[in-house]
């Protein structure tokens, strides 16, 4: 029996799990590109393997640390770990609002939120331990830090969100690959999880006064934290 072409097996592969209608894939790319090859469709799957395999390396070095944290004090840091993809579609929807030529190359030069991962933590002091703990290791290099968790979006949204850079170890290279990580408390996740169902739900208009209400709401998440802080911090007293 003839071998399966592997390239072939893998382009169909990557096809079917992103829900890709073969006959409209041109769409996807800039007139250029067409018709598109093979070793086009090749070099973008691999890529978002490269991806995965980053987004698996700093999966990794998070459950060490939280381990790690869990010996010195007898309480995991880490609620929740939760990694994505962005998607073939999203990407070029990104890469078409920027003016950006949609391309290997240019994808991996341009966006830094390909590969993300989020991290839910119990309580606000352990954000930034754990973001601190991760940017000292010295394979990992930081493109980016901003802190909403201080300095709140207008409409109430707080997260701490890390740009880096991780290597990943292949057979004849190392690759440097960016990764999005943004740490938040339960609190911070509910409410922006609530808020982006409500605001981009579109079976209603969202109005200004809803908006007011979910900052409002946001107001209330952060007032949680504080008093979970300080719960926390009065528990690791008595226990001294």
């Amino acid at each position: 029996m003839e071998n399966e072409n592997p390239l072939k097996k893998e382009i169909e592969l990557y096809l079917e799990e992103e829900n890709i209608d073969k006959e409209k894939i041109r769409e996807l790319f800039e007139e250029k590109l067409r018709p598109i090859s093979e070793n086009h469709l090749y070099n973008f799957s691999k890529l978002m393997a490269y991806y995965k395999c980053a987004m698996m390396s700093i999966e990794t070095k998070l459950n060490v640390l939280d381990v790690e944290f869990s010996l010195k004090h007898d309480r995991n840091p880490i609620n929740d770990i939760k990694s994505r993809l962005k998607s073939f579609q999203s990407i070029k929807e990104k890469m078409e609002r920027q003016g950006l030529a949609f391309s290997v190359e240019s994808v991996e030069e341009h966006l830094n939120d390909i590969a993300g991962v989020r991290v839910v933590c119990s309580f606000p002091d352990d954000v930034y331990m754990l973001a601190d703990a991760l940017l000292k290791q010295d394979d990992i290099t930081l493109v980016s830090y901003k802190d909403y968790i201080k300095n709140p979006k207008p409409n109430g949204y707080r997260s701490l969100h890390l740009i880096i850079t991780v290597p990943i170890f292949l057979a004849h290279e190392k690759r440097q690959m960016k990764v999005e990580v943004q740490l938040r408390t339960i609190a911070m996740d509910v409410w922006a999880s609530l808020e982006h169902q409500l605001r981009y739900k579109k079976s209603f208009e969202y109005t200004k006064e809803m908006a007011d209400e979910l900052l409002y709401c946001a107001k209330l998440s952060a007032e949680l934290d504080e008093r979970m802080d300080k719960l926390r911090d009065l528990t690791a007293q008595n226990n001294e």
